[in-house]
C-alpha cells in the first residue's frame, strides 16, 4: 500500500450479526432485539455491547460516545469515540471506566481510511476466519439534566498497528481474545497493570485487509455492498 497515512482512528465499522447470535456467542443474555445488517455504524449511533455485572453478562445498546458522569453538556461525546491505551491511566475522562467499566463491542470488521494521491480510500479490516472481533470498550452512564435520564455511552480503546494494519495507520483498534474475554469484562476493580497487558498490538488473530468503495465515507450510505472488494482498478 502506498501513500500518506490519514490521520485518525477507529470511527467506523460493522455490525452484521444480530444481538441473539452475538448472544450465543459470547455466552449472554440479549437484551435488546436488533437484527444486525449494519455495514456503516458511526459515532453517536446506539451500538451492541457486552457488558457484565457480577454474574450476568448481556448484549445491550449503548451510544458511541463517551460521555464522563462529571461533564456538563452531552457534546463532548463527539471526541470521545476513542480512547488511547497509552493514556487510560491519567485520562480524567477515561480513567475511572477503565478500572470499573469495560465492555467488549463486537463488530464484524472495521473501516480505516488511508490519503492515496487526492483520494480518501476506505480500508476494510476483518478475520481471516470472519468471525467476530472483539474490541476493547470503556462504558460510562451519565444523567442528562434536560431529561433526568441516564444515558449510557462508550469508547473504544486504540493502541499502535499490527503487522496487518502496520503499512495503512497509526492507530488500531484493541481486539480482545476470546481466553481474555472473562478477565476484560470482570467488573470488580482491577489492577492496571494486569489490564494494560492487554492493550498491545495482537498478530495472533489473522486479519485481511482490502479496499472498498468510497460511499462509506458517507454515514447515510449502508448495505452490503460497502464491504465488497473494490475491483481492480475500480
Amino acid at each position: 500500500m502506498s501513500g500518506a497515512r490519514l490521520e485518525g482512528m477507529c470511527g467506523r465499522f460493522t455490525q452484521e450479526r444480530p444481538a441473539s447470535e452475538l448472544a450465543e456467542i459470547f455466552g449472554a443474555e440479549p437484551l435488546v432485539d436488533e437484527p444486525g445488517g449494519r455495514y456503516n455504524v458511526a459515532p453517536t449511533d446506539e451500538v451492541l455491547v457486552v457488558v457484565q455485572r457480577e454474574d450476568r453478562r448481556a448484549v445491550t445498546a449503548y451510544r458511541w460516545g463517551l460521555i464522563p458522569h462529571w461533564a456538563t453538556e452531552a457534546k463532548v461525546a463527539s471526541r470521545m469515540f476513542n480512547a488511547r491505551a497509552e493514556t487510560l491511566t491519567t485520562s480524567p475522562a477515561f480513567r475511572d471506566a477503565f478500572r470499573r467499566r469495560r465492555c467488549l463491542v463486537p463488530v464484524d470488521s472495521f473501516y480505516e481510511w488511508k490519503r492515496e494521491g487526492t483520494i480518501r480510500q476506505p480500508y476494510r479490516v476483518v478475520r481471516d476466519d470472519r468471525r467476530p472481533l472483539a474490541l476493547a470498550g470503556l462504558w460510562a452512564g451519565w444523567r442528562d439534566p434536560a431529561t433526568d435520564t441516564v444515558r449510557r455511552t462508550f469508547t473504544i480503546v486504540t493502541t499502535t498497528p499490527n503487522d496487518a494494519l502496520r503499512d495503512l495507520h497509526d492507530r488500531m483498534p484493541v481486539v480482545i481474545p476470546e481466553t481474555a474475554w472473562d478477565r476484560w469484562l470482570a467488573p470488580a476493580p482491577q489492577d492496571f497493570g494486569e489490564l494494560l497487558a492487554m492493550l498491545v498490538p495482537d498478530d495472533k488473530i489473522g486479519l485481511t485487509v482490502y479496499p472498498v468503495v468510497r460511499d462509506v465515507n458517507d454515514v447515510r450510505r449502508d448495505g452490503p455492498g460497502l464491504i465488497e472488494p473494490l475491483p481492480v482498478g475500480g
